[in-house]
């Protein structure tokens, strides 16, 4: 069961896996355009990339269906990532949705249809490690398109179902496949990571989505000395400095929000800079728990290039990692995430020491 969004990399994954497995392509239906204003043209799992995936699926010759997974995103991928904003976190909701719809629901309907497996179209490898007795994550060869990041929450059962076909490729490869094939969307731009928000205003969309008003508030120094006035703290995340909306004269930058008094701490960049990162949540992938210091090298964003570093694990199950030079901003919300080489070691939520240790 090739889970296929309407994008080139899940149609090329089908592509390949036709050639040695039975396919059935399978698109899931999140939410409707009309429910987010969506454009097509800025987003995937839209109505028309429904129909993109279809016409491949066509193409391909192999059955498709679609499952309308709406309720279970709402409330483990839309929900989360509104109460993560309103309580002064910065969420990555494509981290749920693999979490709990792709490798959990869709893995799940998968079973009760008698599927072997289920295979998706991230830049990620996976192999099974016969000393341990545990499949391994390992980042996409094409380093540029690497997407283990978002994927550390898979457990053992998960990657045992799972394949990705392209992990051993790189972007243009996959473009060549899907040309090869002669599917439609060949040449279709990659799409925006959050999906929800076509636009990339998620203020806006909260607000619309909620129907709270989040109030003004105080910017404020380190000092508790008032700035100025912020715009609803649901606007800002730490490390911003563009749209504060605010001149003190040199740049200013936000390097923590207080929620409970609705305050917008703004500072240096220098004052963005720690080495200590902590996490909760933490799923250990390629290796088992480890119970001493054991060396790393991590990331707490995305886009951010790993950094040498000690994990330290807590007796709670949590993780402290002290990076070997200081990190900036480091947001509670994100995910911090380890790897030794190319294999993904755990990954977590990133909190305060205090949440940490609790």
């Amino acid at each position: 069961m090739v889970a296929m969004s309407g994008g080139v990399d899940s149609s090329a994954a089908a592509a390949i896996l036709k050639e040695q497995y039975d396919v059935t392509g399978v698109t899931l239906r999140l939410f409707t355009n009309e429910d987010i204003q969506l454009d097509r043209s800025r987003s995937c799992c839209s109505l028309d990339d429904v129909e993109d995936a279809r016409s491949v699926a066509n193409r391909l010759d192999i059955p498709f269906y679609v499952y309308n997974f709406g309720d279970r995103f709402r409330e483990c991928v839309i929900d989360k990532f509104n109460n993560s904003y309103i309580n002064g976190l910065t969420p990555n909701p494509c981290i749920d949705c693999n979490r709990f719809i792709k490798f959990d629901a869709l893995l799940k309907r998968a079973e009760l249809l008698g599927q072997d497996y289920i295979a998706t179209g991230h830049y990620v490898r996976r192999r099974y490690d016969e000393k341990t007795g545990r499949f391994q994550l390992l980042k996409g060869t094409d380093p540029a398109k690497d997407q283990s990041y978002v994927l550390y929450g898979m457990t053992q059962q998960q990657l045992a179902k799972t394949l990705f076909p392209i992990g051993e490729l790189t972007k243009p490869q996959t473009r060549a496949i899907a040309e090869k094939y002669g599917l439609v969307n060949a040449a279709k731009p990659d799409s925006q990571d959050i999906c929800f928000v076509p636009d990339g205003d998620y203020a806006r969309f909260i607000e619309a989505y909620t129907g709270k008003k989040f109030p003004c508030g105080d910017f404020v120094d380190r000092d508790g000395n008032v700035l100025g006035q912020h715009s609803g703290i649901i606007r800002y995340t730490v490390g911003q400095r563009k749209g504060l909306g605010i001149a003190l004269g040199k740049p200013a930058y936000v390097i923590e929000k207080d929620i409970e008094n609705n305050r917008v701490v703004l500072g240096s960049n220098e004052e963005l800079f720690g080495d200590t990162a902590y996490a909760f949540d933490v799923n250990w992938v390629s290796y088992e728990c480890a119970h001493s210091p054991v060396r790393v090298c991590a990331r707490v964003r995305y886009n951010q290039q790993e950094q040498p570093a000690t994990l330290y694990p807590l007796e709670n199950g949590n993780i402290k990692v002290v990076f070997d030079k200081p990190q900036r901003a480091i947001t509670f919300g994100q995910a911090l995430v380890c790897y030794d080489g190319e294999l993904l070691v755990c990954g977590g939520t990133c909190c305060s020491r205090k949440q940490a240790v609790s």
